[in-house]
């Protein structure tokens, strides 16, 4: 009996102990899993944040999520138990979807998730069961994987023509160079409709390309499709905060935000001019600021959001003052189909149902189409893609506030190869998972680090800038007002320890900073730190996967002991927090 074979038999075993501790095995069957009420007027399924997963992947969601002031113990921000005692009744195939909990046992019994074969083949059926369902997909979508890098995107573009993706907003999508943006959104056979993106004045002035050179928008902000004799308007809106989280370099004429005011005007147009039955935004904004927007915009039926990746299994109601509207999130790295059936009555949505598939592969067949789709992209690339690197001895992942045991691989590489005190590396929400016996493959560490910005730097920075940086980036984290998180999670480091009080203002969440022998950093002392993913200028070193692949290549073998977390203080009890120090 090899390793793996020995963990999977743990796994086995540890998985049918848990059994008992679920509240409902309803779901256990594929039937049950994947069926839905009969009955809707309307089908709605939403992808969002795939970021380029083609194939079946692990991917574990996470143990800290903390939310802030009124966020505090509100969805998303519910971790393990505290999520799954929220949704009532679970199976144990959607405990080990929803929730970190058991999470290598429980992924050596249910195996992968995701696979744009294996949702097409659900996305089939779903439309199946409701015919004229509209697709929508919220962005991440044309990044996050080798192949998608080196095709510049278009790998995605055709899988999601061939998944019949209706209707797509953007993020990621804006990491390429602007006229390639606008080639792949011309070759998409659906909507790209983004209300919130629009030309600069002197971009305007210069000609540039854009939909309405009135309005200035780049894009078409809405689109009404027919369903079923319905009219449903879908509204975009890209990710807000595009040239600040991403280099402004690629995409210069083009200006984003949350532009609330002009939401609100763009809701009343619809209405009033397309008589519509349901306004759906299909919004990248991250849903914190998605509850907010719908408790401030009336009008809207349902948010279907992305960005911040949170697998939401119960959909939020947000009341404003034009009634209800429903908010929720399908996760990402295609684990998940989000399907919300719509009723309607005498003046809109009178009801609805919705669940949050997961997208088990080994429940659901390729579609053939898509999986021979698949192997033809995938194929000038799979002597790259399948190099060795090294195994690991340590579940890898990345999800959470703060490292995953994958970031803590990244910087320890930086720190190694660049030979520096300290590493920082961005708080990318994006990236797979690994078990532990499993090889490290050189796509392993394209999922986790393939961005159109992956230069090296190594550089002197002070100690007080060090906190800087932490303090700037704890409050686009932490800050208690929505419109003010920019996503993400805090930069990842290695080599440096502190205090985080997230509760606390600006300027003050970051205390007792030590380097790695226990020392104070000194405010005035420069420090050697190695980084990558610049968002200003361009950095001269080589690019991350590189300097990881090096690393990987010397080590052999990945066994890590601990992560470089900070202490937290202040959110003891807080239910986006599975472990507290």
């Amino acid at each position: 009996m090899n390793r793996r074979e020995f963990l999977q038999l743990l796994a086995q075993a540890s998985v049918a102990a848990q059994l008992a501790g679920c509240k409902s095995l309803a779901a256990s069957s594929t039937d049950e899993l994947y069926r839905m009420p009969s009955g809707a007027d309307v089908r709605l399924l939403h992808i969002t944040d795939t970021h380029a997963q083609l194939q079946p992947v692990y991917f574990r969601e996470p143990h800290v999520n903390l939310g802030v002031g009124p966020a505090r113990g509100k969805m998303p921000h519910l971790v393990g138990q505290h999520l799954l005692d929220a949704i009532g009744s679970f199976s144990a195939r959607e405990k080990h979807a929803f929730t970190y909990l058991d999470f290598t046992a429980a992924a050596e019994q249910f195996g992968r998730v995701g696979g744009f074969s294996h949702l097409s083949t659900l996305v089939q059926q779903m439309r199946a069961s409701a015919p004229g369902s509209l697709l929508l997909d919220g962005g991440d979508t044309w990044q996050g994987s080798g192949t998608a890098l080196w095709t510049r995107g278009r790998d995605m573009v055709g899988a999601c023509n061939l998944l019949g993706v209706d209707v797509m907003t953007g993020h990621w999508e804006f990491t390429y160079n602007d006229d390639e943006v606008l080639e792949n959104v011309s070759d998409f056979q659906g909507d790209f409709v983004a209300n919130n993106v629009v030309a600069t004045e002197d971009a305007l002035f210069d000609g540039v390309e854009v939909f309405d050179e009135d309005s200035g928008h780049v894009f078409q902000p809405y689109v009404v499709k027919e369903v079923n004799g319905r009219r449903i308007a879908v509204i975009g809106q890209a990710f807000p905060y595009t040239p600040i989280a991403n280099p402004q370099r690629f995409i210069p004429d083009w200006t984003f935000g949350i532009r609330e005011s002009d939401l609100a005007e763009q809701v009343s147009h619809v209405r009033s001019a397309e008589k519509p039955d349901a306004v759906v935004l299909l919004s990248h904004n991250g849903m914190d600021v998605d509850l907010k927007l719908a408790s401030r915009v009336s009008g809207i039926d349902v948010v279907l959001g992305g960005h911040t990746h949170d697998g939401i299994p119960v959909p939020v109601e947000v009341k404003s003052s034009g009634g209800i509207t429903l908010v929720t999130n399908a996760g990402s790295n295609g684990k998940f189909l989000g399907v919300l059936d719509l009723k309607f009555g005498a003046s809109g949505v009178s009801g609805y149902d919705y669940r949050l598939m997961p997208v088990f592969a080994n429940m659901l067949e390729e579609d053939a189409a898509m999986a021979r789709y698949i192997a033809d992209v995938r194929k000038p690339y799979e002597d790259r893609l399948s190099e060795k690197l090294a195994e690991t001895e340590s579940l890898l992942f990345r999800r959470g506030n703060f490292n995953g045991s994958f970031d803590q691989v990244i910087v320890d590489a930086l720190r190694s190869q660049l030979d520096a005190e300290i590493a920082m590396s961005p708080g990318f929400r994006w990236g797979t998972s690994l078990l532990p016996g499993d090889s490290i493959t050189m796509e392993d560490v394209l999922s986790q680090t393939c961005i159109t910005y992956p230069e090296t730097y190594a550089r002197d920075i002070s100690g007080e800038e060090i906190k800087t940086i932490l303090e700037s980036v704890a409050d686009n984290l932490f800050n208690a007002d929505p419109y003010y998180q920019q996503g993400g999670d805090m930069v990842r480091t290695g080599g440096l320890q502190y205090e985080c009080w997230p509760n606390e203002k600006m300027g003050q969440r970051i205390q007792n900073l030590q380097d790695s022998s226990g020392k104070a950093v000194t405010a005035t002392r420069n420090y050697r730190v190695a980084g990558w993913a610049t968002v200003g200028s361009k950095s001269p070193g080589a690019p991350v996967w590189d300097v990881v692949g090096d690393y990987l290549r010397s080590e052999g073998t990945i066994s890590l002991d601990s992560i470089d977390e900070p202490v937290l203080r202040g959110v003891q009890n807080n239910p986006g927090l599975a472990q507290f120090s």
